[in-house]
């Protein structure tokens, strides 16, 4: 659905994008990442046609941002961090006039209104001034404008910037239901929301590609070992941690053993590997055949925030630069 092979963009001697290349495949969310000034809005303004690439292709639907920029903007809903409303219109006469300059039909257009209405949940404001709703009700309102001609891609910038909790959970329950009809490209600084709510994330860190791929790929990839979470319980008498520290620690390819909270007769630990080992058969083994019951033995990942920390500190990017 979407396909950026090499694209640059530079302003004079500046360049915000270098040599960026990824694919999004269709009905995908995808998590757009990076610090700020890393060249993430200008990669979007990009394949939205508001600027032209300096070097590279981007297309979109199978069409090219410079080329066929016409036919790109009509398969594209475009949400910014600051909707693009009208404060001294009413929400039906903003919609409308959105819907008209999207070309959408006389006959169509009372319809679509009525259903984005329903979808961003905004059908109780649609004769009040766009200037007198909440910052809430005006992010719904540009997402409805953003997919009022129901396009196949959809670029959402802080979708979620200034909302309360409940206005969070639910943009990003909408998002969710609108995978699948749509490719949606999300960015934003909430990095719980895009482990929630995305498929796919991609980082770039000063103007550089520096990941693609799902969360849990890049937790191996950066990891490199495994962890665990165990927990385990008596079945008779108390439980001694030091003791069942000093057991796991004994299977072949642990590196380290940390004690975490303890319940009653269960212990939680937390179990590293080495670089390339998995152990959690041989831990079930050592905890079955010592006595005690496992309660739990699941892989732990990596947090986003922790892969995005790692992806784009300055340790890393020395990191890469001394490795080209």
């Amino acid at each position: 659905m979407i396909k950026v092979e090499g694209l640059t963009k530079r302003y004079a001697r500046t360049v915000a994008v270098d040599d960026i290349s990824f694919e999004i495949a269709k009905g995908q969310i995808v998590g757009f990442l990076g610090p700020n000034g890393a060249g993430k809005t200008t990669t979007m303004r990009v394949l939205t046609c508001f600027l032209p690439p300096s070097a590279g292709t981007a297309k979109v639907a199978g069409f090219d941002v410079l080329k066929n920029p016409i036919e790109v903007k009509r398969r594209i809903g475009y949400l910014p961090e600051t909707p693009p409303v009208y404060p001294e219109m009413e929400v039906d006469e903003y919609l409308t006039f959105v819907g008209r300059l999207k070309g959408i039909g006389k006959g169509e257009l009372p319809k679509r209104i009525s259903e984005v209405c329903e979808r961003c949940a905004i059908g109780d404001v649609r004769k009040r001034l766009v200037g007198k709703l909440s910052k809430g009700y005006r992010q719904r309102v540009g997402l409805a404008q953003a997919i009022i001609h129901n396009p196949d891609v959809l670029v959402l910038d802080e979708p979620t910037a200034g909302l309360d909790p409940k206005q969070i959970i639910e943009t990003r329950e909408l998002i969710k239901g609108l995978a699948g009809s749509h490719t949606i490209i999300l960015s934003t600084h909430i990095l719980p929301e895009v482990e929630q709510t995305c498929e796919q994330v991609i980082i770039i860190a000063k103007g550089k590609l520096v990941a693609t791929d799902s969360v849990s790929n890049l937790t191996n990839r950066l990891r490199g070992s495994e962890t665990v979470a165990v927990e385990v319980e008596a079945r008779d008498g108390a439980l001694d941690p030091i003791a069942v520290r000093q057991r796991l620690e004994k299977v072949p390819g642990v590196s380290r053993v940390l004690v975490k909270d303890a319940h009653e007769k269960r212990q939680g630990f937390e179990v590293e590997s080495l670089k390339g080992c998995s152990v959690r058969p041989e831990l079930a083994r050592a905890v079955v055949e010592a006595g005690w019951n496992l309660n739990e033995l699941r892989p732990m990942a990596l947090s986003l925030e922790e892969i995005f920390l790692q992806l784009t500190s300055p340790e890393q990017e020395t990191a890469e630069g001394g490795a080209k």
